[in-house]
């Protein structure tokens, strides 16, 4: 769960610091005090683009650290020890640094981190629900994504994508090639051919320098072997040679030795001279024993060269790159179905169609059972937000046409009140129904949710009087198994929480700055009048905010 949070220099923030708990959290203040600031550094800290305007004026940069113990959760110790972020303790921090410039960086446990990390390892640790959440469930693709996730079929369903998309593909490839059957048929015919060539002349990169330099060897033997047999000459075989005069030489230094010791560093010279002359003279007696002149070995070479350069001759090429045409040749045959032509297209599209429907059967198993446990869920949590009698449910209707998101369309279904029959959500739900509805939704995902740390952004909107009350049990409820946070501006939302934070905001010498205070049982009584009685504060208000705070103990 979340444990510390930091944030420096952002928006309005000039230095926050915060402890997080268990349980569930509320978070209120004046509407601009600047609650959502909070929601919007932790989104940062975890993989949200950055935007310069974030850094507080006059700064040069803002700063946000998270803090995560993950001791309890295996996913995510793994997920780190898989990009080598892990840390020696059950401990994750999560730092991002926004400069005014535009520059954006961010670290895992210390090291570097990509924004796409940042997001891969935040959808493990956080879920985020904002106020505009039920908004999404009007869209056919947000109502998919819901099941899928409540299901645990949301691999399967990037599958289902694939392997449609992979159907697709060679179906248009078979498509085209009945378009075009004679053009293509040509065309493979002489791939065929192309292909068949290149293979026989079994060209490889490596193997053509060695023959380049095979043949030029060969080619200025004789020029090779005067050169040797001078230099061996002149180092020591004939009545001149250097290796003999350096010898000498050294030899004479080596008698004054006992007149002046200062010579010996004169005479290791000459000797390491002598090493180096000596190795020289025997590599070219080793290299001499090689040279040879084969005149037939030389036309075997000129005529492998030869054969080379007519076939890069012949298809336009420099010879370094036949290996590439070959290639190419290849995967262009392959997207001609290979070898086989129409028949193997035919074959490996019903490959692909086979492949889909069995992944594609697979997902509409898992919706059908998950759509009818997600209802009776859904439908239970309506009744306690003044939906009695109403209804919700989650229908899987054929599609006329098999399609990436599978073989049926999820229709999310609601009937507000008893006695009416389910309609399409987007058709028959009001605005408070569909806030209502939405926000059973989030509490029904959150509750199967493997993150163990839920944020709330004032999903409490369009609600109040005894519905807020039951949503304020609802996620009181929901902090018993996650780390619950809540912004919120209802009385009846804010007593239910087991910590409340409040945001306040001033302004000195024209600079505005925002700050959360932790509240204790006095001033969280205050709090709660406020948001109760408005601007004027009565003692009957506080009584009321005392009684109502008492009542959730």
């Amino acid at each position: 769960m979340l444990i510390q949070f930091s944030i420096r220099d952002f928006v309005i923030v000039d230095a926050l610091e915060l402890s997080f708990q268990s349980g569930f959290t509320v978070l209120t203040g004046e509407t601009g005090a600047g609650k959502s600031i909070l929601i919007d550094a932790l989104n940062l800290v975890l993989g949200e683009r950055a935007d310069p305007s974030v850094v507080r004026q006059g700064k040069e940069r803002a700063e946000i650290a998270a803090e995560f113990a993950v001791g309890e959760l295996p996913d995510v110790r793994a997920w780190l020890q898989e990009n080598d972020l892990a840390a020696d303790e059950d401990i994750c921090l999560i730092r991002r640094v926004v400069e005014s410039a535009g520059r954006s960086r961010a670290y895992i446990n210390g090291r570097p981190a990509t924004l796409q990390q940042l997001r891969e390892l935040g959808d493990r640790l956080v879920a985020v629900h904002g106020q505009f959440a039920h908004q999404a469930l009007l869209q056919a693709k947000a109502q998919q994504q819901l099941l899928d996730d409540f299901a645990a079929m949301s691999e399967v369903a990037r599958s289902v994508a694939q392997a449609f998309d992979a159907w697709q593909s060679i179906k248009k490839q078979r498509l085209l090639w009945q378009t075009n059957a004679a053009a293509l048929e040509q065309e493979r015919a002489m791939l065929e051919a192309q292909q068949q060539e290149l293979t026989r002349l079994a060209f490889a990169s490596e193997a053509w320098q060695e023959t380049l330099a095979e043949h030029s060897r060969l080619t200025h033997a004789a020029s090779l072997i005067d050169g040797v047999q001078a230099a061996q000459g002149a180092l020591d075989e004939s009545d001149n040679a250097l290796l003999p005069q350096v010898n000498a030489v050294t030899e004479r230094l080596r008698t004054l030795l006992d007149f002046d010791p200062e010579l010996k560093d004169v005479i290791d010279l000459l000797e390491s001279a002598t090493v180096q002359l000596q190795e020289g003279v025997y590599a070219l007696r080793h290299y001499a024993r090689r040279l040879d002149i084969d005149p037939a070995r030389l036309k075997e070479v000129e005529a492998r060269m030869e054969q080379v350069y007519d076939t890069a001759r012949k298809y336009r090429v420099p010879p370094a790159e036949l290996t590439d045409l070959l290639q190419r040749c290849d995967s262009r045959l392959n997207a001609l179905g290979g070898t086989g032509g129409i028949e193997a297209l035919l074959e490996q599209e019903q490959a692909a169609e086979t492949n889909y429907r069995k992944v594609a059967a697979a997902l509409t198993a898992g919706r059908t059972k998950a759509a009818k446990t997600l209802s009776q869920k859904v439908t239970t949590a309506m009744q306690t937000l003044a939906m009695q009698g109403g209804k919700f449910v989650v229908e899987l209707l054929p599609r006329a046409e098999p399609s990436g998101q599978g073989m049926e369309q999820i229709d999310f279904q609601v009937a507000g009140h008893g006695g009416m029959a389910p309609g399409s959500i987007d058709k028959v739900a009001s605005g408070g129904e569909l806030s209502r509805i939405g926000l059973a939704l989030q509490v029904v995902m959150s509750k199967v949710a493997r993150v163990p740390t839920l944020i709330f952004d004032e999903v409490d909107a369009g609600i109040g009087g005894g519905v807020a009350e039951m949503v304020g049990k609802l996620l009181r409820e929901l902090g018993g198994h996650h780390q619950v946070m809540c912004v919120t501006h209802l009385a009846q939302v804010a007593a239910q929480g087991q910590q409340h934070w409040s945001v306040t905001k001033k302004t000195l010498k024209s600079v505005t700055s925002s700050a959360i205070h932790i509240l204790d049982k006095s001033t969280r009584v205050e709090e709660i009048a406020r948001m109760l009685g408005g601007v004027q504060i009565t003692a009957a208000t506080r009584k009321h905010a005392a009684e109502l705070l008492a009542s959730q103990i």
